[in-house]
């Protein structure tokens, strides 16, 4: 059996295929060797769903968030050879895993806008250059974090209009004390920033919920796309749930730069799984 996982910050996403190709598909929490020592990533596979296949899985291809070095990747490794020691593993960084989902065989873009960012030039094969990806802290503009971020800066100053203030304040109790716990002394302050994107798109037809988003990927599109070399002549592909539900502003501020946008998917777990498959 092969057991494929597509990993970011915040979920993974892992499909079975069966040696007849039979297909299942379940889903746990993130992983990211940037945040997570290796005992705390085998403590997060050790669950039911991934336990219960440690003796039918013959071979492992993971891609996941954080996974750009081989220092990374090493404790990747370790924590899945701890749960499935008879399997072979090829653990590779979650920006291969959109370039093969979204461009195949073909030249492209691939970016991610989920939790984070990140983006790279694929040429059909292999990726050939990529941007810098520091985090929620220096960077992951267009993604997630980046958008909460600025969406709960602006809550604690008082910089959003009353009615979207008003609105946060009844759905998540939200104090500045709140927010400045999480993000300053709780595990995971990405995530925590991230989560707010889902009240954000709720209300994207407000006008400031609708100018965070249109802010947070122009800036994706200037920082890394418009970097590329001949980027305007290359489809851009996306893979993650902040391009996914916010495709219309998304494409809007990509026609506005001239930029063709072609394929936005929530995960690229569908892509990868046609691909290994074509391989057994």
């Amino acid at each position: 059996m092969i057991l494929i996982a597509d990993s970011g910050s915040s979920k993974t996403d892992w499909r079975t295929i069966g040696h007849e190709g039979q297909i299942n598909q379940f889903r746990t929490v993130g992983f990211n060797p940037y945040y997570q020592s290796l005992e705390e990533m085998v403590a997060g596979l050790k669950q039911p769903s991934l336990l219960n296949l440690k003796d039918e899985v013959t071979q492992i291809y993971y891609y996941g968030a954080g996974c750009s070095s081989i220092k990374n990747n090493k404790i990747v490794e370790h924590a899945l050879k701890q749960v499935f020691p008879k399997a072979s593993i090829e653990v590779h960084h979650d920006l291969l895993a959109a370039a093969r989902a979204t461009c195949g065989t073909n030249a492209g873009i691939a970016c991610i806008l989920g939790t984070g960012s990140n983006s790279c030039d694929y040429d059909g094969q292999q990726i050939v250059n990529t941007r810098p990806a520091p985090g929620y802290i220096l960077g992951d503009e267009g993604g997630g974090s980046y958008i909460g971020r600025q969406f709960l800066h602006d809550f604690i100053y008082e910089e959003m209009p009353d009615n979207m203030r008003d609105l946060a304040i009844e759905e998540y109790q939200l104090t500045s004390q709140d927010i400045q716990e999480n993000v300053y002394q709780k595990p995971f302050p990405g995530r925590y920033m991230a989560s707010f994107c889902r009240f954000i798109t709720q209300h994207k037809n407000d006008p400031y919920c609708y100018k965070l988003y249109q802010k947070a990927f122009h800036d994706f599109f200037r920082i890394h796309v418009m970097k590329y070399d001949n980027y305007q002549e290359k489809p851009v592909n996306f893979v993650g749930s902040i391009a996914y539900y916010n495709s219309d502003i998304l494409r809007s501020v990509a026609f506005d730069l001239n930029i063709s946008v072609n394929i936005i998917l929530e995960t690229p777990i569908a892509g990868l799984t046609l691909f290994h498959k074509e391989k057994i």
